[in-house]
């Protein structure tokens, strides 16, 4: 009886809510009416809050009528001991009845995850909340500290540790689900059945049909069961996690309140009402999380059980469903009942045919390529680059291989063909696709994508050794040069550069000369006649004067890219 009244009593300020919903909707409302009307009439009842109040009612008045019973029962009566009994079990009944519903109340006060905004959060700080969050914070400083000990209580830690253990597995494997998933979608990410093959027959045909199988039926089916089966049990799983949660936050905050309380208590005597309130408030939280942690860490572990056991048998499907295609196709192919140590043999044999095709294309193709045109820098690009190796080393100068645009705080802005040197292959967050350069005078971050080793050309015909195939292979012409640090072989150029004019400038002294964006410009001094870098003296169309040095940019000039044959 106890069982059932308590979860009756419990909910019934939700059931009431519950009957309010109801009347918001008219439908709803006259079938319930109807259904009244018909069940039963004598009651006169106008709504289903006349029924859901009587057994609150009922439990209420067990002890009362006991009572009455007791009172016109004779002492000598054999019934009066067994009647004593029943008022004393029923008034227990009702006392612990209260004492459950208080604690739901508790709880259901405390187990809401609040999303508050930052504003929100200051809205509600004032001088009681602070001093008790720093009382709070003090004592939790002493109990890490051993200065006071703290409150021992060893079948509650045995129950938050399982349940913290529930939790980290279930947000664990959340992550290794979304990780699977992403992994196999990368697996199944070429897509060769989206491509029209000029091949009529063949393996590349039967190919192209099993990942079209694989693609538009396998993987689809197997992702909608993942997350019907598992996704979705998963997260809501992790839903209810959050109110235990918040409980046990809440509790510790409690209990640091009520030790700080106990402590005050013993020196003084006595406690103020608020003080006793929070008390019991501890011990209501306390009390609930000890009494169904148990079964919660329970349910939640056959649930999470259950999931994995979905996921071993969605994956059991899958591979039996691709290994039964992946064997059908397999015996249609010329070499599919063909012996191992034969297949090896057609792979080798299919691999050097291959690279004999290979080294002839790249025989043929050195014999079209042209001659690369060198082209010497100009000599301010040149102390520039000099000066870059003095500072840093010629293992540090790299070439911009395409136009950059900063985009971030700190990144530069270069043009193609600029020369830099490397300070660091990292950026301030540990991302190696962002390096630190020197630009000759500015320093900021550029994308590691678009800069290649930079070699000076030593000759009018450079050259570049090509990795060769297999050992003893002759090394070939190539219109690049190597460079002296083993990094990988890529393509530089060496283009002239001219300076231009990055912004237009209008000249305010006879001393000046105006300029038009993209104009082009000779420097004659980068500097003023008092040394200073700001200024820059230049010949625009046989005007002299000084313009802003920021207001400069050097470029590449190259000849047009492309090949051209031998006349």
């Amino acid at each position: 009886m106890e069982t059932v009244y308590k979860i009756y009593c419990a909910s019934y300020e939700h059931a009431l809510l519950l009957v309010e919903s109801y009347r918001k909707d008219p439908r709803l409302q006259e079938e319930i009416l109807e259904t009244l009307n018909t069940t039963v009439p004598h009651t006169g009842a106008s709504d289903l809050s006349f029924f859901l109040v009587m057994p609150v009612q009922r439990v209420t008045k067990y002890p009362l009528l006991l009572g009455k019973i007791l009172e016109n029962t004779p002492t000598s009566a054999s019934a009066y001991p067994a009647l004593q009994a029943a008022v004393r079990a029923m008034a227990q009944v009702n006392a612990n009845i209260n004492e459950y519903k208080r604690r739901k109340e508790v709880a259901t006060k405390y187990n809401k995850a609040e999303h508050l905004t930052l504003r929100d959060r200051f809205a509600r700080l004032n001088t009681h909340s602070i001093a008790k969050k720093t009382t709070r914070l003090s004592r939790l400083f002493m109990h890490e500290a051993g200065i006071v000990a703290k409150t021992e209580d060893k079948e509650y830690d045995d129950l938050e540790e399982k349940f913290q253990c529930v939790v980290s597995s279930v947000a664990a494997l959340k992550e290794n689900v979304a990780s699977y998933l992403g992994h196999l979608e990368a697996f199944l990410l070429p897509a060769p059945h989206k491509r029209e093959l000029q091949i009529d027959e063949g393996p590349a045909q039967q190919y192209r049909r099993f990942a079209e199988y694989l693609h538009c039926t396998v993987f689809p089916e197997f992702k909608r069961r993942l997350d019907r089966l598992v996704c979705q049990p998963l997260c809501s799983l992790s839903d209810m996690l959050v109110g235990p949660q918040q409980l046990v936050k809440k509790r510790l905050d409690k209990l640091l309140d009520y030790e700080e309380i106990q402590e005050r208590k013993s020196e003084m005597g006595s406690v103020t009402y608020d003080e006793e309130a929070a008390m019991n408030t501890y011990l209501a939280i306390n009390s609930l999380l000890v009494a169904e942690l148990p079964r919660f860490n329970q349910v939640a572990l056959e649930v999470l059980g259950q999931i994995l056991c979905s996921l071993c048998a969605l994956q059991r499907d899958l591979a039996a469903q691709v290994l039964h295609q992946a064997e059908k196709e397999l015996e249609q192919m010329p070499h599919g009942h063909m012996p191992l140590p034969g297949f090896w043999k057609m792979v080798d044999d299919t691999l050097k045919q291959s690279d004999a095709q290979l080294r002839t294309f790249c025989q043929t193709f050195e014999t079209v390529t042209p001659s690369p045109v060198t082209q010497p820098l100009n000599p301010a690009e040149e102390r520039k680059v000099l000066s870059l190796v003095s500072k840093h080393g010629p293992d540090k100068l790299y070439q911009v291989t395409s136009n950059i645009s900063g985009s971030k705080d700190l990144d530069l802005t270069l043009q193609r063909g600029q020369i830099v040197a490397l300070l660091q292959s990292v950026d301030t967050k540990g991302n190696t696709s962002r390096w630190l350069v020197d630009a000759g005078g500015p320093r900021g971050f550029v994308p590691a994508g678009k800069l290649q080793p930079y070699c000076p050309v030593q000759s009018q015909q450079p050259r570049m050794q090509m990795p060769a195939l297999e050992s003893g292979t002759e090394r070939r012409r190539h219109s690049y040069v190597p460079p002296e640090a083993p990094r990988p072989q890529v393509a530089t150029f060496t283009p002239t550069y001219q300076v231009v004019a990055g912004f237009s400038f209008a000249a305010r002294s006879p001393q000046e000369v105006s300029l038009q964006a993209g104009q082009p410009v000779v420097v004659l001094e980068p500097h003023d006649k008092k040394g200073s870098k700001e200024w820059s003296l230049v010949d625009v169309n046989g005007q002299r004067g000084y313009v802003p040095s920021a207001y400069l940019m050097t470029v590449p000039v190259q000849e047009p890219m492309g090949w051209s044959l031998p006349v």
